[in-house]
Formats: structure tokens, C-alpha cells, sequence
């Protein structure tokens, strides 16, 4: 079978979410996990952005040795050599340059002819050439540019060494019929041996389906995000792209090198380290896809699985064991459990999950598979020694009373305690936080999710705070909500005091 070449912008399309800005450590983190589920490109950033994003480009670039390692630019000179730079050290480089050329972009904010545009794109294609080999070329809002013109562009790129060419439902305008022939009519048009990429966007809710149509048609390369994230309403999920060609293999006829058990851990270590949750009914990886409610459904499924299900959830790396743990379970035990989890930890993370274990089995009946892995998340994915960390808390709520709440921080071999009131007990708490750390942050999203079952079940609280003009995301997790609570703001306020000093912007990407 033919191959599609999955591309994946996670780092770079993925983090210009709203609030998802990420770390060059927590970008190497899930870099090397996207390594290991097997994408063929991962664009590492966009290095003109920030020096942070630069940075971070370089360090994957050295990294990571099996997938193309790609970095955006623009069409300009100085944006080329500071992504050419951050690719020195990579093994498999990949150079991608956009420029507009639609008619709507042209004329409002370019301000340039068609003549003009192929002249920039022309002599950008031909200096990037002169430093490296590999290089993908983007006519930006490709999908409302006038099909001749657009080949034209194309034509005159892959003239000047371009290898790939990315044809982006920029703004998600396009329908699946549209988007279909207008790769058809790049595919008859182009050389044989030039890669058509899609990027598609979300906007109206058909960036797989425009994806998968533009795949029957002649692309060759994907262009996705875990968990379809991206900006606006998000890009074309990779799991969903993924599993599409793999369970319809009898219909599409191609195969891709994706290792799709790496699928769901590679989903929560995203949502983990953007602050971004899954929602429940997401296809692929979302907590409800693969479970019944309906007693017609449940009925089917205990007397044949495929009456209801076309997957089944160990495809995607979802734990089919549901082996219970509890209180009198010692390390080697839960060692075992992690190993065959997936999880390769060294003895002193191993030491910090087993503690938090013990503290949990204390709470919790029935420790789960899905309690074991968002414990082992929580310490492998930690990218930043916390400023402060929740020791104590204690609220006092009721229809009669006014909330109040009691608050213990450690800020390295400090330790420091306030009170306040509020609203509600979470209110009285976060008010408690911000007397603590002398920071007033605004409450931008809050919300709570149940990760287990059970009436002892893990809950997570997600925030958003915003500070100084960042939105920083937070995340907590307890068997007690007010304690998630706590953490999430915690982590939020952490998040914000580590990057306040790298995070350095030059220019907010396309």
C-alpha cells in the first residue's frame, strides 16, 4: 500500500491555541513522544516567534533523530536564517515557507499583485535553497486563491527546488467536494514526483473530512494536531486521520507509520502539558468513545463486541485490564503495573508515584489502570520545579456562613499561611492564594471534570488565569475537588513564574 506521510504541527499550529503556549521543555517532552508514535514530520515551531520557540526548535532538532524535524518561516530573509539556524543540529531537516495569495489577502494585507507574490515566493524558494535541501512551500489561504494562479505560484516554486507543496484551508472555508477537485487539479497539473500536503482547519467541522477527500485525490501528506488542536476551532485530528485509514484500509488503500497504541497516551500527555481537556465525546480519545449507555447497545456489545464497536479501545493504547491496586500493594506491584502501562521511570520517580499512590489508595477503594497512568503523567510530565506547592488547607462553607478558607503554601524552605473569604470555598481559597503570592491574577475558565468512576473517582480541575497579558493554563487533579482546585491554581501561578522571564515574543505566527 501507498504511504501517507503524516505531518505533525502540534508544536507549532497546536500551541497557537488560545492559552496553550508551551515550554522548550515541555516541547522536547512531547516531541519525543510524538517520535514514538511514529509521525514522519513533526514541525517543531515557528523560531522568528519568540526566543523560547527558537530555542525550542534547536533542542528537538538535536533530539530527535527519526522524523523530519521542520521549522516555519515566512517569506522573508530573516525569518529563514533564524529557522535555518534552530535546524543546525537536526538530522533530517525540513525548511516550510508560506506566503499568502488569495485575493482577500493580496488586497487587504499584503497590498501586492500577483506578480509581486510570485516574485517574493520565487526568490525566498531560491535562497532557502542555497542552505538546505528540503524545503515545503505554503500559499497561504490557498483554498479561496483562484485555481490558475495558484498553480502558477506552485509551478514556480517547484521550479526553484521546492519538494512539497502545502495547499491550507487556511481559515476552514472549503466543503469536501470543493477541496477534493481542487487537489485532483494540482495532482494532473504537478510533477509525479511532488508531494501535495493538506493543512486543514476546522472552522466549519470538516478538517478530517477534507483531509481524508483531499487523500483520495492525491495528497500524500497530512498535516494534523493531537487531539485537533490549533487555532481558532482547530485543525484535522491526527488520532482521527489515523484510525480513519487504518479501520478503512479496505476502502483508502494506503497505510501510514503511525504506532496507533501510542495514540491515547500521547493524547492525555498534550492535554496535560497545555491545559487543554479532551472532550468527552471526541472521536478516537475522547472518554465516552468507547463506552454504552444505551441498553439496546449494551445488549449488543456482551454478545459480540463488533455489533457496536469498529475498534476496540486497545488499538489506541486505552488499558483493556482494569487490574485493581490498593492500599496494601507494595512498589514492585505498582512498578509492574506501570511497565506494562507503557511507563519507563527511574527509581526516584517511581518513589514520588508510589507515595502519591499510598495517599490516594487511603481515599480511594479501587485503584484503576486510569488512576495509575494520570499519577505517572503527573510526575513524567513535569517540566518545572514548582515555586510553590500546596501544603494545607482547610475551608468553612454553608448556607448560613460566609466561605472562608485557610491556606498553607511551601515556597522552597518557606512556609506561608493567610486566610480569606470569598464567594464560594474555591473563590475563598484562590483569594487566599493571591494574599499569598502577592499576585492578582484574572479567572479566565474553570472547569471540573471526573477522570474515574466511582463515587471516590479522580477529579480534575482545569483554569485559565491571565496575567499580564498571558493566559496561562493550570491543571490539578484529587479525589477532593476543592483540593484539584487549589492545585490547578497553583500549577497556573507556576507555569506563569517560570515563563514570564523566556517567553520573549517577536511576532504571533500565522
Amino acid at each position: 500500500m501507498e504511504k501517507v506521510i503524516i505531518f505533525d504541527t502540534t508544536l507549532r499550529d497546536g500551541e497557537q491555541s488560545p492559552g496553550a503556549s508551551l515550554t522548550s521543555d515541555e516541547k522536547i517532552k512531547i516531541a519525543e513522544q510524538l517520535e514514538r508514535l511514529g509521525v514522519d514530520v513533526i514541525e517543531a515551531g515557528f523560531p522568528i516567534a519568540s526566543e523560547d520557540d527558537a530555542k525550542a526548535v534547536s533542542l528537538i532538532a538535536e533530539r530527535v533523530k527519526k522524523p523530519v524535524v521542520c521549522a516555519l518561516a515566512r517569506c522573508k530573509d530573516e525569518d529563514i536564517e533564524v529557522a535555518l539556524r534552530s535546524l543546525e543540529k537536526a538530522t533530517k531537516p525540513r525548511l516550510h515557507i508560506f506566503l499568502a495569495t488569495s485575493e482577500i489577502h493580496r488586497k487587504y494585507k499584503l497590498k501586492k499583485a500577483k506578480e509581486e507574490i510570485i516574485k517574493i515566493a520565487v526568490e525566498k524558494s531560491a535562497f532557502a535553497k542555497k542552505y538546505i535541501d528540503d524545503i515545503e512551500f505554503s500559499p497561504e489561504d490557498a483554498t479561496r486563491t483562484e485555481p490558475d494562479f495558484l498553480l502558477e505560484v506552485l509551478k514556480a516554486v517547484i521550479e526553484e527546488g521546492v519538494k512539497t507543496v502545502n495547499i491550507p484551508d487556511t481559515v476552514g472555508y472549503a466543503t469536501p467536494p470543493e477541496y477534493g477537485a481542487l487537489i485532483k487539479f494540482l495532482r494532473e497539473n504537478l510533477p509525479p514526483d511532488i508531494i501535495i500536503s493538506v493543512h486543514c482547519h476546522n472552522d466549519l467541522g470538516l478538517a478530517v473530512a477534507n483531509s481524508l477527500v483531499a487523500v483520495i485525490n492525491g495528497a500524500r501528506q497530512v498535516e494534523c494536531t493531537i487531539n485537533g488542536i490549533g487555532e481558532r476551532a482547530g485543525s484535522a485530528s491526527l488520532e482521527e486521520i489515523a484510525m480513519n485509514l487504518l479501520v478503512r484500509k479496505d476502502f483508502y488503500k494506503l497505510t501510514t507509520n503511525i504506532e496507533t497504541k501510542e495514540l491515547y497516551r500521547t493524547s492525555r500527555m498534550v492535554s496535560t502539558l497545555t491545559g487543554i481537556p479532551v472532550q468527552p465525546n471526541k472521536a478516537i480519545i475522547g472518554e465516552n468513545a468507547f463506552r454504552h449507555e444505551s441498553g439496546i447497545h449494551q445488549d449488543g456489545i456482551l454478545k459480540e463486541r463488533s455489533t457496536y464497536e469498529i475498534m476496540n479501545p486497545e488499538m489506541i493504547g486505552v488499558p483493556a485490564s482494569e487490574l485493581v491496586l490498593g492500599k496494601h500493594s507494595g512498589r514492585h506491584a505498582l512498578k509492574a503495573r506501570l511497565e506494562t502501562l507503557g511507563f519507563q521511570l527511574n527509581e526516584e520517580q517511581l518513589e514520588k508515584i508510589f507515595d502519591k499512590f499510598k495517599q490516594l489508595a487511603d481515599r480511594k477503594k479501587e485503584i484503576t489502570d486510569i488512576d495509575i497512568i494520570f499519577l505517572a503523567e503527573e510526575e513524567q510530565f513535569k517540566t518545572h520545579k514548582p515555586v510553590y506547592t500546596l501544603e494545607y488547607f482547610h475551608v468553612i462553607s454553608g448556607s448560613s456562613t460566609i466561605p472562608s478558607a485557610t491556606v498553607r503554601v511551601r515556597k522552597g524552605e518557606e512556609v506561608l499561611e493567610d486566610a480569606s473569604r470569598g464567594d464560594g470555598p474555591v473563590d475563598a481559597i484562590y483569594k487566599a492564594l493571591d494574599r499569598i503570592t502577592g499576585l492578582a491574577p484574572k479567572l479566565k475558565e474553570y472547569k471540573i471534570t471526573a477522570i474515574t468512576s466511582g463515587q471516590d473517582a479522580q477529579g480534575e480541575v482545569n483554569v485559565s488565569l491571565e496575567m499580564e497579558g498571558l493566559k496561562i493554563p493550570g491543571k490539578g487533579v484529587s479525589t477532593d475537588i476543592i483540593e484539584a482546585s487549589a492545585k490547578a491554581y497553583l500549577d497556573a501561578v507556576n507555569r506563569y513564574l517560570m515563563r514570564k522571564d523566556i517567553v520573549k515574543p517577536k511576532y504571533k505566527g500565522a
